[in-house]
This record gives structure tokens, C-alpha cells and sequence, in this order.
């Protein structure tokens, strides 16, 4: 197989060589916790040898939703192929980031880690002729003038360009940051809010998509801040504006062939494909609690702002929950679906997991998907929308930690524990926001 990497390097002989000819003083092992935020600590080049050999052990206990403090203990191990150099340097020398395998003290793969979660789901493919899931998200952010608010640093419309589209020069520093890590660019452009931005990777393997998801935001935010600025991927900072979202692509392929593509079909969807999609309709309202975790997350989902909002599936249709893109002629490699609703402040290795999980369900269950779409359901009454069988996703943070709490597909999905730990978290944080009372309920309701 191939390298991962621009650095094309595959093995622990590969990543010692390189840092030790290239003046690498320090080695960063990322992982993330249950809710997706990036954890790291340090090696020296010393000790990179009994790191690859022994793990380097850390409390579980500290980080969100690992084990309890009386068996806490847990082994880092990094991985080689994810190796890549930061593109700034730590002081006189160069700065290496790995990925690390969370392992037990038995050197078992620990279940609750969300990179190994997703590594488990991957490995349904195979049971389905499918070698590898690609993904190609579309991770929307906004600019602003520091962390202490929501002062824009510019008033840009969409595909603006200089001088209205000031955040454009740290896009481009970005997106060079990114190439040199390894992380193919397609495009970058300001959105359609003020401020807002998007520079969309190139699609990968699964696994591979959420290492650079997770390195993407981490530069975004960094290189912001090197440049005078705040970067946020907080879903909706800007009342009356475009929220940011996490348009996902999705195709399954066995070898070069796209197993979503059928071309006696009208819709050019194998069965497979077909079966796919009832399963993610199916179980949308359940994953909306990991697609979409936060209280925020739902200010976004609102009719009138390009989010989905209710679950059907669509032709070029921006209205539903999943839409199938078009291709060019000859292009049927390029047969994928996009699920518009999952926003950026998302666990990426529990999102795509849950999304393969959902899908996968259809797939085995051989479950009937409805005809899709062809009207604004933006503009369909409640009625019609019942009797065509369309249902919305969750309202808020605290009906979609209910549903997911009650749904036996997510604790398979994601395990008990960390599923158990994740509607904890969640229906902690609902009660934190339904509990506080804020600005506009006592300008509305002081007088009364």
C-alpha cells in the first residue's frame, strides 16, 4: 500500500530516519476525546524508539468520556503513517505530529477511543465487498477580529475576492499549510455570511479524512491566530447569518469500482447505494446527537438559511437532509451522497463512523428507500410533510441527546461506554443552556 502522507514515510524505521536527518526536536501525539477535541502531549527524539515499541502511558481519566480514575491507566502508541512536520517551527528545530493509537496496558485496542471506533466500523466493509469509504467534507468557519466576539474582520459575500475578502491572505497561508502537511486542497472561498470561509479537502479514505479533519481545524484556529485573527467552528456565532456547516460526501468502493454507481438506473444509484440511504434516513434523528452535538449546532438547523432540516433525500435538491451532487459525463467514479446536516464542531471519527454504521444497516437490512424529493420542502405544510413521510431532525441539544439516548443503533454504533458517557455529557450541557437565563428573556419577559 501506498504512503498516507507527503512525507512518504510507512514505518517506525521510516519516521526515525527522517528525524534524525532532519533536525526534528520534537515529536506531538495527537488524539482526540469523545466529543472530538484534539488532545496532545510531547516526545523528545529519545524517547520516539520506546514510544513505538512500549506506548507512552497518560491518565484516562483526565480526558472526556475515557475510563474512571480507579482504571485509568491508558497507552498511547503512535502511528507512523500519519506522520507529518507542523509547518512553524518550535523553537530552534522542527516539529513532528503523529496520531496515537489509544491501547490498554494489555496492549489492546481501547474501545473508547474514537479513532478505534472508527477503525472497527471500517472493518464492516469487507463483509460487504467494499474496501474503502471516502469522504469529502466541507468544514465552514468564520473569521473574526479576536476570541472576545463576533467583530468580523470582513463584510464579504459569497465567492467575494480582495480587497472586500480580507480573510483571503490567511486562507492562502492556510491552505499552504495544509499541502505541506499533506492535505490535498480542491478550492478555497469566502461563504455567503460575513467573515465566513471554507477550503475544502480533497476526499480520502475515512480513517485518513478524519487524522486531516482534525489537523485541518487545528491549523485554521493556529494560523489565525499567527495572523492577527480568530478562527471559530462554532455552527451558528451570527444571528440572521448562514450558519457554518459540515457537508459530507460519501461513496463506497470496492477496488477502483464505485459500489454506488448503477447506470441502468434513473438515478444512476446501485442498490446498494439505494439500501445506503434509507439507512442514514432511518437513523438521522439518532446521529443528529453526533453530528451535530452541541447546543448551538441547532440555532443552525432553521429553515431559511441553507441548513437541512427534515430527513429526505434529493436530486440537487438543497432542501433535503441528503442530496445526490451531479457529475460530469464520464465521471461516475464521482457517484456519491452528501449528508448537508452535520456542522463542524463534530467528532469526525464518531460521525463518519455513525454514518457508515447507519448505512451499512440499510445495506444488510435491504430497507426500501422513498422516491426522492423534487419539491422546496422548506415550503411543504406539516401536513404534506406527513403524508409524505418526512420527519425533522432534532430541535434542540436536549431532544437529541432523548432520541439518542434511547437508541439501541447508537450504543452499537459507538459502544456502551462511550455511548453511555456521551448522553451523560450532552444531557448535562442541554440542562446548562435550559437552565440559564439570558439577555433577551428579561428583555422580553421583565415587564410581565
Amino acid at each position: 500500500m501506498g504512503s498516507r502522507n507527503g512525507l512518504s514515510l510507512t514505518s517506525t524505521d521510516d519516521v526515525t530516519k527522517y528525524v534524525k536527518d532532519h533536525n526534528v526536536s520534537s515529536i506531538r501525539l495527537w488524539f482526540s476525546d469523545i466529543l472530538g477535541n484534539l488532545k496532545s502531549f510531547s516526545i523528545t527524539p529519545k524517547e520516539l524508539a520506546g514510544a513505538f515499541e512500549e506506548g507512552m502511558g497518560f491518565d484516562g481519566s483526565s480526558i472526556q468520556g475515557y475510563k474512571r480514575i480507579q482504571e485509568s491507566d491508558m497507552v498511547a502508541f503512535p502511528v507512523p503513517d500519519t506522520a507529518q512536520v507542523l509547518p512553524f517551527r518550535s523553537g530552534g528545530g522542527r516539529s513532528m505530529r503523529m496520531m496515537a493509537q489509544i491501547r490498554n496496558p494489555d496492549g489492546s485496542a481501547y474501545d473508547g477511543d474514537p479513532r478505534n471506533i472508527l477503525i472497527r466500523t471500517l472493518d464492516r466493509l469487507e463483509d460487504h465487498g467494499c474496501t474503502n469509504m471516502y469522504v469529502g467534507p466541507e468544514a465552514e468557519y468564520f473569521y473574526f477580529k479576536n476570541e472576545r466576539g463576533t467583530e468580523l474582520l470582513d463584510d464579504a459575500g459569497y465567492f467575494d475576492i480582495n480587497p472586500v475578502d480580507i480573510g483571503d491572505d490567511i486562507r492562502e497561508v492556510t491552505v499552504c499549510a495544509l499541502e505541506a502537511m499533506g492535505i490535498q486542497i480542491e478550492y478555497h472561498h469566502h461563504e455567503v455570511g460575513p467573515s465566513q470561509h471554507e477550503i475544502d479537502i480533497r476526499y480520502k479514505d475515512a480513517l485518513q479524512m478524519a487524522d486531516g479533519l482534525q489537523t485541518y481545524k487545528y491549523l485554521v484556529k493556529e494560523i489565525a491566530r499567527r495572523c492577527g485573527a480568530f478562527a471559530t467552528f462554532m455552527p451558528k456565532p451570527l444571528a440572521g447569518e448562514n450558519g457554518s456547516g459540515m457537508h459530507t460526501h460519501l461513496s463506497l468502493f470496492s477496488g477502483n469500482q464505485n459500489a454506488f454507481y448503477d447506470g441502468t438506473d434513473e438515478h444512476h444509484l446501485s442498490a446498494m447505494a439505494k439500501h445506503f440511504i434509507a439507512g442514514v434516513l432511518k437513523h438521522s434523528r439518532e446521529m443528529a446527537l453526533v453530528t451535530n452535538p452541541t447546543h448551538n449546532s441547532y440555532r443552525r438547523l432553521v429553515p431559511g438559511y441553507e441548513a437541512p432540516v427534515y430527513i429526505a433525500w434529493a436530486e440537487r435538491n438543497r432542501s433535503a437532509a441528503i442530496r445526490i451532487p451531479m457529475y460530469k459525463p464520464g465521471k461516475e467514479v464521482a457517484t456519491r451522497i452528501e449528508l448537508r446536516f452535520p456542522d463542524p464542531t463534530c467528532n469526525p471519527y464518531l460521525t463518519f463512523a455513525v454514518m457508515l454504521a447507519a448505512g451499512l444497516e440499510g445495506v444488510e437490512n435491504e430497507l426500501s428507500c422513498p422516491d426522492p424529493v423534487t419539491v422546496d420542502i422548506y415550503h411543504l405544510t406539516s401536513k404534506w410533510r406527513e403524508q409524505m413521510g418526512i420527519d425533522a431532525l432534532p430541535h434542540d441539544l436536549f431532544e437529541a441527546a432523548r432520541v439518542g439516548q434511547f437508541s439501541d443503533f447508537l450504543k452499537n454504533a459507538l459502544g456502551e461506554d462511550v455511548h453511555r458517557k456521551l448522553i451523560e455529557t450532552k444531557l448535562e450541557e442541554a440542562d446548562v443552556f435550559r437552565l440559564h437565563v439570558s439577555q433577551l428573556d428579561l428583555k422580553k419577559h421583565l415587564v410581565l
